[in-house]
């Protein structure tokens, strides 16, 4: 997929042999030459894909309460800290999400009239998917867009961004309002809707007896026709149920608490939404028991053929052979750079392996020996002390009693900041020392089914409560249960805090938080739910601890420090609209306070 692509670019940006030879002016072709040169179409639709904003590394969770960097030029350390501006935003999509809309809308203008093929029904069908494709990636777009950018007004509005679905010329009125934030949500809807209507909902092959039925009325026969279009070759690319999920994180950014009062998506329409990508995988039922290891199911990842997603992924990049993740996030004894260093914070949200939360009276925990009987996924997600990590196992010693540069606070810029280091995303197997250089498959998760669960549990339990239903029959408490029982989290005594939880809203949504906390943690959500959840001031400026490990004898003695101070104004829930944009055109209205 990803050849595919840089394939396309390159035929787009490059002119054909006619022109090397007989050059037009400026060697620059004209839109029309799309026409009769289907991959110079595809190339145009192509930098939608190359545009998306999905990241391998966890970026945005050193400005939350989750991590900080040892890096002190990070940009997202420097926004947590006190930076943030609308002049100097890491968080911005505003110029490439805008430049993908562009790139598509030109497309869409001009597909109609692109000799896909020369049967006229094999035609058809490659415009159709082509153009789903368009609008599936421009609701993509614009749902980024919306959570990086909109926001309430000096004026008391919740607006958007402009919407834009004609290309931009020379000759377009570029000073135009943001729109409403609900018409933002009416436009992604629309084109949700339209991208089902053209999209499959998964690339593959087919036989005979498979082929739409729409198709079968325009004269398909024969499923080698369809699969030339839709087979598995395609896999990879946006599908039918990549919309359906994306229609749900939509509905539920809308319902939450941020947005609510400014939109007339409601928590049963989030639900709901959910509920149908859910449902296709039967529910409850169709959990992946090792989706919350997907990044290290090696075996799993070896065996991936081009383009095909293993069960907990709906959406994934393609899969690049590095360490670079690995480079980055070891500890120095294994040749890393410790740059994402997990806080005491998130450490301390982990609960006891009995599944009550280590501050509640039946929870057994002890100081004084912190990291026992806790939840499983907590060593599974981060190094902590004396634990073990890369393809020798070796004995990670963070405590100050260490001997080496993984010691907390002993080389800036190398070691650990916090006393602990990032194990999730990582493969064990990769060897950033140089001797050897060991590079292994990855992929980027770019939706989750875990996700999909969670944002399904949140909404269901605002609108029916922890154990009611509405059109599907599984219930937040339902959900919940699931995900702790595949994490190994009060499966020896019947998970009595669930239980607890489950007669009381207000608790269950503080369970469902934390367990989305915990299981998309190190994946770029925490910025946005603290924000649309609308947390207190309080909440959003956390300060960052870590623990110190001293061994003055025998037995080690802890000591939770701080270690980074989080700095957000009072306006900070919703990011801003570019200051040169706003500069430059004035009926293009800034969010409040900034």
């Amino acid at each position: 997929m990803r050849n595919t692509i840089k394939l396309l670019v390159l035929l787009f940006l490059v002119t054909g042999c006619e022109d090397f030879f007989s050059p037009a002016n400026e060697n620059i072709r004209n839109i029309d030459a799309m026409y009769q040169e289907p991959t110079y179409a595809q190339g145009i639709l192509a930098n939608a894909y190359i545009l998306l904003p999905y990241s391998a590394f966890p970026n945005s969770d050193v400005a939350t309460d989750d991590a900080v960097s040892n890096d002190n030029e990070n940009n997202y350390l420097q926004m947590a800290t006190g930076s943030w501006a609308a002049n100097d935003n890491p968080m911005s999509r505003w110029q490439g999400s805008r430049n993908a809309i562009q790139y598509i809308n030109l497309f869409l203008q001009n597909a109609d009239e692109v000799m896909w093929s020369k049967d006229e029904v094999i035609r058809t069908m490659y415009n159709d998917r082509l153009k789903g494709e368009a609008y599936a990636l421009r609701a993509v777009h614009m749902y980024f867009l919306l959570q990086a950018h909109g926001g309430w007004t000096e004026d008391g509005q919740l607006l958007g961004v402009p919407i834009l679905t004609e290309p931009e010329t020379t000759e377009s009125d570029f000073n135009v309002p943001r729109n409403t934030f609900q018409e933002c949500v009416d436009q992604i809807m629309s084109d949700v809707e339209k991208a089902l209507e053209l999209l499959p909902l998964d690339y593959g092959d087919i036989s005979d007896a498979e082929i739409p039925e729409k198709y079968k009325e325009m004269g398909v026969t024969n499923a080698g026709d369809y699969n030339r279009v839709n087979g598995n070759h395609m896999r990879g690319r946006i599908t039918g149920r990549i919309v359906e999920a994306v229609r749900a994180q939509v509905a539920l950014l809308a319902a939450s608490p941020a947005y609510s009062s400014g939109t007339n998506v409601t928590w049963e329409d989030a639900a709901n939404y959910a509920g149908i990508v859910l449902d296709r995988i039967n529910g409850v039922s169709g959990l992946d028991p090792n989706g919350g290891t997907w990044y290290a199911n090696i075996d799993e990842i070896e065996s991936l053929g081009s383009g095909v997603t293993p069960p907990e992924i709906i959406w994934r990049s393609d899969i690049s052979q590095s360490n670079d993740l690995e480079t980055d996030n070891f500890p120095p004894s294994l040749y890393g750079n410790g740059r994402v260093n997990p806080t005491q914070n998130l450490v301390d949200a982990f609960p006891m392996v009995n599944g009550y939360p280590i501050s509640h009276p039946d929870a057994n925990y002890d100081p004084n020996d912190p990291y026992a009987n806790r939840d499983p996924r907590l060593n599974r997600y981060i190094v902590i002390n004396e634990s073990t990590q890369g393809p020798n196992d070796d004995i990670i010693i963070t405590g100050t009693y260490g001997t080496n540069n993984d010691v907390i606070n002993k080389e800036n810029g190398l070691s650990t900041r916090t006393g602990y280091y990032l194990r999730k995303l990582l493969r064990p197997d990769c060897n950033p020392n140089p001797e050897f250089n060991t590079e292994q498959k990855h992929y980027t998760a770019r939706i989750r089914y875990t996700e999909i669960f969670l944002a399904y549990a949140e909404a269901a339990n605002e609108a029916w409560g922890p154990t009611g239903t509405g059109t599907y029959p599984w219930s937040a408490y339902d959900v919940i249960k699931a995900i702790r029982n595949r994490a190994g989290v009060g499966t020896d005594n019947d998970d009595p805090y669930l239980e607890e939880c489950k007669n009381d809203k207000d608790k269950m949504r503080s369970l469902i938080r934390n367990e989305r906390r915990l299981e998309l943690c190190f994946e770029n959500h925490r910025f946005w739910d603290l924000r649309r959840w609308k947390v207190s001031l309080d909440k959003l400026n956390e300060t960052a601890r870590g623990m110190q490990i001293d061994k003055p004898n025998v037995d080690p003695v802890y000591t939770t420090i701080e270690v980074e101070p989080r700095v957000y104004k009072d306006y900070m829930y919703h990011g801003p609209i570019p200051y040169q944009e706003v500069l430059k055109w004035t009926n293009l209205k800034q969010n409040a306070g900034w």
